[in-house]
């Protein structure tokens, strides 16, 4: 199940490094794919290194911030409050504000989503979508066709970019919400450009989850169905803000889809690096040929999950036991090699034991564990840091078990 993809083409594309594209490595070497059009999943062989680490961006507290120029799409009653948009309210007000990203690259074309921020043609996307392109146009409700004139900005951690056009008129725009104000349940609707052809195709859901991978990187599920070609899509909540970006699909599985948060559009807005695409293409080329993770001796921090013996409950102790076992063996045939210096070997093991256990324990609790293990691990650089993720995770189900049934195991 643990296959993701990035949203829109990505086979010819450079990759971006950081974190949000070393969880797509992990994903991609799971079958995943992004949402893409036409392009390979190598590009998201990271979904998401970036999406673990690097949420330090600075977050406002206040709902409906908007980027300058912004124009808001809520309704507002007799008292002031704003009260939510119906489905169709919410597509008539914001679609003039949403675009198609056409894109050439030696290996070949691609489509994406985008969205405009400020009216004078800064627009957000994803970084997949336009990284390793030659040719970048813009297309707008009305059909108007215009050039990139530079990159603004790029969050290579988050896969987010920000790409500026110009416009003899200002453009309509959209609202940013607060993020970190979402929760589970919540509804969303996305609006994107599914294969490159089936423009401002609505679809609608709930947050599935907020999953924060690690300290600096937050994601979020929906159920909202999205599909290639809509990577860089906007992610709108019942009052037609902008609190994601649609960013990756799981292909094995149904509805799991994830964006990342508006909030960490807002410290590109203020940014203005003026890049072009020859500059963008070398940075990126610089990013790919650092050595995995960055350092040499990376250093280990270890974080050991403190798990609620609740999350048990639904397991019998035969199962837990299963579960047990398991992690030792692994532990058991990993921890020599790592020591051996091996760091590759020993991950590769402590993985494929959390994928085995994830896809055939019964215990609700103890997949979502491993399944945070092993988000985590996709999002580290390099295979000591991967390796000492997973070991972490081994280690918190360990102790919870070992408090949940004292002296058994």
């Amino acid at each position: 199940m643990r296959v993701i993809q990035p949203v829109s083409p990505e086979n010819r594309f450079v990759r971006p490094g950081g974190q949000l594209w070393a969880y797509c490595r992990r994903l991609v070497h799971s079958r995943a794919r992004a949402l893409a059009h036409g392009r390979s999943l190598a590009l998201w062989a990271a979904l998401v290194a970036a999406l673990a680490v690097g949420c330090s961006s600075a977050s406002s507290s206040q709902s409906g911030v908007r980027a300058r120029g912004n124009t808001s799409t809520a309704n507002i009653n007799a008292s002031g409050q704003r009260t939510p948009l119906s489905a169709k309210q919410l597509v008539q007000r914001t679609k003039p504000a949403i675009v198609r990203i056409e894109v050439d690259a030696p290996g070949g074309s691609g489509f994406g989503t985008g969205f405009v921020l400020g009216p004078e043609g800064r627009i957000a996307t994803n970084l997949h979508v336009i990284s390793g392109a030659t040719d970048i146009r813009v297309t707008l409700l009305d059909g108007t066709k215009l050039p990139i004139h530079e990159i603004t900005a790029i969050d290579t951690d988050r896969d987010l970019a920000i790409i500026s056009v110009r416009s003899r008129s200002n453009l309509p725009t959209l609202a940013l919400g607060n993020s970190d104000q979402v929760a589970a349940g919540d509804p969303v609707i996305v609006i994107g450009n599914p294969l490159g052809v089936l423009d401002y195709s609505v679809s609608d859901g709930l947050i599935s989850a907020v999953r924060r991978l690690n300290s600096s990187l937050t994601v979020l599920q929906i159920s909202a169905p999205i599909s290639q070609g809509s990577s860089g899509g906007p992610l709108f909540n019942a009052y037609g803000e902008v609190i994601g970006v649609a960013t990756a699909i799981i292909g094995q599985g149904q509805n799991l889809n994830f964006g990342i948060p508006s909030n960490y559009l807002r410290p590109l807005l203020a940014r203005n690096e003026g890049l072009s695409l020859a500059s963008l293409a070398e940075r990126l080329g610089q990013l790919q040929a650092a050595p995995s993770g960055g350092k040499r001796n990376p250093r280990v921090q270890r974080n050991i999950p403190q798990h609620k013996v609740s999350i048990l409950d639904d397991c019998s102790q035969d199962s837990v036991r299963v579960a047990v076992e398991g992690i030792r063996s692994a532990i058991q045939n990993g921890a020599p090699l790592y020591n051996q210096g091996n760091h590759e070997a020993c991950y590769r093991i402590y993985e494929g034991t959390a994928i085995r256990l994830e896809r055939e324990l019964p215990c609700q609790g103890l997949r979502e564990a491993l399944g945070q293990g092993l988000l985590r691990a996709s999002t580290e650089e390099g295979y000591t840091l991967k390796a000492w993720a997973m070991r972490d995770t081994f280690d918190g189900v360990l102790l919870v078990a070992k408090r949940k049934y004292p002296g058994t195991f």
